[in-house]
C-alpha cells in the first residue's frame, strides 16, 4: 500500500506551484497578436515587472528559460576577451561562467563552496588587484538554488564602490525574485536576469533581463550582439513584434498577468515578502529542531545568509536520497534533487517555498518529512513539527 496516491505535491525549487487561476488563464485559443487585447495587456505587464524589481530602468523579456536571460546579459555588455569576474557560491554561477566561457570571455572565479555566502573581504582583494580595471563586469546570484544560500548583493554595490572599480554588477534573481526582498536601483544593480517560473508563478518559458543606463552604454561597444538576444527592439519597439523579435509567448503573457495581479494587486508585494519569510522560518525551525536528535543540519548554519525560497538540507549517510524515495512513494511529495554537491549526493534534498504555497502546504510538506524519518528510522528529535506550527501560530501575534 501507498499513501501517496491523490494529488501529488511538487515541492522541488521551481518550477514552484502554478495557480489554478494562472493555468487557467492560459487555457484558451490562440488570440490575435497583431491587435486587440494583448497588445494592451503587455503594455501593463512592463511596468508592473518593474515594480517587482523595484526599478525604474528597463526590462527586456524573452521567450527562454534563464539561461537564455544569461546569455542576453552576456552578449549585451561584452566581447570576445573581455574579463568578468565570478562570484561562487554553489552551482548557478558557475554556469553562468561556464556560459560566458563558451562565448569567448574570460571567467575569473572565486569558489566560496557550497555551504557560505560571498566573503566581501576576498573580493575587495581581487578588485584592488585589477588595477587596469580588466574585470567588465561581476557576476553574483543573489539566491543560489542549489546551496540555498542569499548572499548580500547591496555589500557587494558597496564593495565596488569602495574600490572604486567600474565593473557592472549583475545579479541573478532567477530563485528568488518576488520570494526574497529585492531593490534594484537602492541596492545599485546595474543587470539582473530572473525567469517566470518560480517567484513569478508562471509556466517555464519566459525569462527577463532587467539593466540600467550604465548598463546599456556597455551594449554600444559589446561585439557578441546578436539579432535575436539584442535588447534595444524588445524595450522601445516601433511595433509589437518586436518585443519578443518575432511571435509573442501569447499564453504565457496570460497567465503572467493573472500572476503579477496576485502578486501586485491582491496581496502586495511586502506581503509576499512577508510570507514567504515566514514559510521559510517555520521549515528552518523544524529541522533545527529535527537535528538536535541526529545528524541532519541546514546546509546553511547562518539564518541571515538563508533563503526565503528554497532550504537545502544535508542528513547525512546517504539518508537524502532514502528520505526523497520514501517522500515521493509513500507521501506523494517530490523534493528537489541536489545539485553540485557532487562529494554527497546521497545526502542532500531541497525543498521549494516559493511563489504560491501557504501554510497548510508547508505544514504537510514538513509532517511528512517527520513521519519518514520516523519510518525509516533516522534519528531526530521528534518535536520538529511542532516547533513549525508555533511559528505559523505566531506569525499574526
Amino acid at each position: 500500500m501507498s499513501l501517496a496516491n491523490g494529488r501529488h505535491y511538487l515541492a522541488i525549487p521551481g518550477p514552484s506551484v502554478m495557480p489554478d487561476r494562472v493555468l487557467q488563464a492560459m487555457h484558451r485559443p490562440a488570440p490575435n497578436i497583431y491587435t486587440g487585447e494583448l497588445i494592451d495587456m503587455v503594455a501593463g505587464i512592463v511596468p508592473d515587472l518593474k515594480t517587482v524589481a523595484d526599478t525604474g530602468h528597463n526590462v527586456a523579456m524573452y521567450i527562454a528559460n534563464g539561461h537564455g536571460a544569461w546569455e542576453a546579459a552576456l552578449t549585451n555588455t561584452l566581447s570576445r576577451g573581455d574579463t568578468i569576474l565570478i562570484l561562487a557560491t554553489g552551482r548557478f554561477c558557475l554556469g553562468w561562467g561556464e556560459m560566458a566561457t563558451a562565448l569567448g570571455i574570460t571567467a575569473e572565479i572565486i569558489d566560496f563552496g557550497h555551504a557560505s555566502a560571498i566573503d566581501m573581504d576576498q573580493v575587495a582583494e581581487a578588485l584592488a588587484a585589477d588595477k587596469d580595471h580588466k574585470i567588465k563586469a561581476v557576476l553574483a546570484v543573489q539566491v543560489d538554488t542549489a546551496s540555498s544560500v542569499k548572499n548580500d548583493i547591496p555589500a557587494l554595490r558597496r564593495t565596488l564602490d569602495a574600490a572604486e572599480h567600474p565593473a557592472l554588477l549583475f545579479s541573478d534573481n532567477i530563485a528568488c525574485l518576488g520570494c526574497d526582498e529585492f531593490h534594484m536601483d537602492d541596492w545599485g544593480v546595474d543587470l539582473m536576469v530572473t525567469g517566470s517560473q518560480k517567484g513569478l508563478m508562471t509556466p517555464p518559458g519566459m525569462s527577463f533581463v532587467y539593466f540600467n543606463a550604465k548598463a546599456d552604454a556597455a551594449r554600444d561597444k559589446a561585439g557578441l550582439v546578436t539579432p535575436y538576444w539584442d535588447w534595444r527592439p524588445r524595450i522601445d519597439p516601433d511595433v509589437f513584434y518586436r518585443y519578443f523579435c518575432g511571435t509573442a509567448p501569447t499564453h504565457h503573457i496570460y497567465g503572467l498577468r493573472v500572476a503579477l495581479d496576485m502578486i501586485l494587486k491582491e496581496e502586495g508585494l511586502k506581503q509576499v515578502w512577508a510570507r514567504h519569510a515566514t514559510l521559510a522560518r517555520a521549515v528552518w525551525t523544524a529541522f533545527d529542531t529535527w537535528g538536535q536528535g541526529g545528524h541532519l543540519r541546514l546546509n546553511i548554519a547562518d539564518a541571515a545568509r538563508r533563503s526565503h525560497a528554497v532550504t537545502t538540507v544535508n542528513m547525512g549517510g546517504g539518508q537524502g536520497a532514502q528520505m526523497r524515495a520514501w517522500m515521493s512513494e509513500q507521501a506523494g511529495v517530490t523534493l528537489g534533487i541536489p545539485l553540485g554537491m557532487d562529494h554527497a549526493p546521497d545526502d542532500f534534498f531541497r525543498i521549494g517555498h516559493m511563489g504560491h504555497v501557504n501554510a497548510q502546504m508547508v505544514l504537510g510538506v514538513l509532517g511528512s518529512l517527520q513521519a519518514g524519518m520516523a519510518a525509516l528510522q533516522i534519528p531526530h528529535e521528534a518535536s520538529g513539527l511542532a516547533a513549525a506550527t508555533e511559528v505559523i501560530a505566531g506569525a499574526d501575534a
